[in-house]
């Protein structure tokens, strides 16, 4: 199979998108944090469990940004500055949401039928699509930032609770001095193709019938991603492949992960799935693929996924078919 130079993704990674800069200079500047923290002109985005607030406004989808006077106690991180405005992040309940629904999604299935410039709670596998590119970036970077402190709270050597500091971007130890800092884990995703160009598409145990993606898995220490892109596809499919290409990357924040994804070629087209890891796998032409959609015997991953956008790259036009 011949290999297309000019391939690029089809469409925008929709959860690599964002307008801010992180001003990272700022962080240690503990002055300017609170200057920053008292102008009315800062907006703050409230995070709970991975979860905020948003709203439609006509056609389109927004976060709900506070004052400062509005936000509620909690952790507080720096996301960074545009045009003059500073912008963070709180870790807190949200507000007006009742206690047993914070941290729980209400947003509808289509968020026109909610009420235009009511506030509903959603999380960024249902709105990171939605969202224009501002509002996408702040949520995929709170939503990381909090998931990241969430499970930091303690010195990983003396085992003493950390401190926040860095405008959100630094745990410090009280006691031995230590700095942590927040943790991002790579992971290949991958598109493979056989030599009459099909594509591998499989699905995990816990998922139910008919939903299927193309296979993934993290980088292990010490490891390249090249490396990382065959050694995954021969332990959860048996196959050897090659010529493992980088297309592009997108933040996956469930919890940390980084998602790099590859196109490779198959050696052979045989597969023997890891039980454990697969619970079923299969080749796909162009017309099958079609045909599966339109009958709903398969469903893709969402579109605010890198794995569909590799998807729909090998295809060469956008489908329907979410999860």
């Amino acid at each position: 199979m011949e290999t297309r130079a000019e391939e690029q993704l089809i469409g925008p990674l929709l959860l690599a998108r964002g307008t801010i800069d992180r001003s990272a200079l700022l962080r240690g500047d503990t002055a300017w944090l609170e200057r920053a923290w008292a102008a009315p002109s800062t907006r703050v985005l409230i995070i709970n469990d991975g979860h905020t607030l948003v709203r439609r406004t006509g056609e389109d989808v927004e976060a709900v940004l506070y004052p400062v006077t509005e936000a509620p106690e909690g952790e507080r991180y720096l996301l960074g500055v545009e045009d003059g405005t500073a912008y963070f992040a709180v870790a807190a309940p949200l507000p007006g949401v009742d206690a047993e629904l914070n941290g729980r999604v209400t947003v509808p299935m289509n968020l026109r039928d909610t009420p235009e410039g009511e506030p509903v709670v959603a999380g960024l596998r249902q709105v990171g699509g939605l969202l224009g590119d501002r509002d996408a970036g702040l949520l995929v970077y709170a939503v990381a930032l909090e998931a990241w402190h969430t499970t930091h709270e303690f010195c990983p050597r003396c085992g003493s609770r950390t401190r926040v500091e860095s405008g959100g971007h630094v745990r410090v130890c009280p006691v031995d001095g230590s700095q942590h800092f927040p943790r991002v884990d790579p992971a290949v995703i991958m598109l493979v193709r056989d030599q009459d160009d099909r594509c591998l598409l499989a699905r995990g145990p816990q998922w139910p019938e008919g939903r299927l993606s193309i296979l993934a898995g993290f980088v292990e220490p010490g490891e390249s991603l090249e490396h990382a892109v065959i050694r995954e596809v021969a332990e959860e499919v048996g196959i050897t492949v090659t010529n493992p290409r980088y297309l592009g990357s997108q933040p996956w924040p469930f919890p940390r992960s980084l998602m790099l994804g590859f196109f490779a070629e198959a050696l052979s087209t045989t597969l023997t799935p890891d039980t454990e890891e697969i619970a079923e796998a299969r080749w796909y032409s162009r017309e099958q693929l079609a045909e599966a959609l339109a009958t709903g015997e398969l469903r893709l991953p969402p579109p605010v996924s890198i794995a569909r956008r590799l998807i729909e790259t090998w295809y060469g036009d956008h489908l329907a078919g979410d999860w």
